[in-house]
């Protein structure tokens, strides 16, 4: 994908008997993707599986409960 500045593409690959994947050593270091680390998995029927680290998510989960005990301490 030249020309196309923070797009890549890793290569295929296979899933394994018990549904596993690899993902390529190149990803995991672009990523930063560390064993032990949580990934959070999306789905979109028509557009296919995105693959996320879920530490961002979790925070702006907890964000979001925070703002919410927040408003509620307020009333």
């Amino acid at each position: 994908m030249a020309g196309l500045k923070g797009k890549h593409m890793f290569g295929i690959v296979k899933v394994g008997e018990k549904g596993q994947i690899v993902i390529p050593a190149e990803a995991r270091k672009i990523f930063d993707i560390k064993p032990g680390d949580s990934l959070l998995m999306l789905g979109d029927e028509e557009q296919g599986i995105a693959i996320v680290k879920s530490e961002p998510f979790i925070q702006f989960a907890e964000e979001i409960f925070k703002a919410k005990e927040s408003r509620e301490e307020d009333k």
